[in-house]
């Protein structure tokens, strides 16, 4: 048996969960993600809806201080954002996946 870059067992090839990382286009593993500019972001382009505090300001908006939301991998979501969802429009195009995952930083603090 050989063992992967990621220490899993398999062919010399990257982890199941690695590949669809980076299948999403979010191949910045290892970089922490900055809250600050992620809250810079959610207040200008989410809070109108999901509230400031992460309490919906619209109906059928996540809640996000129910944490049940966010108990997806930082990728899901951020993915989440980055194609839409319902009323809420796609941010692919308008912030680049370093800023999505930002902004799921920092959405996990409002939990």
């Amino acid at each position: 048996m050989t063992l992967s870059r990621t220490g899993f067992p398999g062919t010399g090839t990257l982890a199941a969960g690695m590949l669809l990382v980076a299948g999403l286009g979010f191949g910045t593993a290892g970089v922490a993600a900055d809250i600050n500019n992620g809250g810079r972001l959610y207040s200008l382009h989410c809070a109108g809806c999901h509230g400031a505090t992460g309490v919906p300001t619209m109906v059928g908006a996540p809640d996000f201080k129910r944490s049940q939301v966010l108990m997806r991998p930082d990728a899901q979501l951020a993915l989440s954002l980055k194609r839409g969802r319902g009323a809420m429009p796609a941010y692919l195009g308008i912030m680049n996946e370093r800023e999505l995952l930002d902004v799921v930083a920092y959405l996990r603090t409002l939990s």
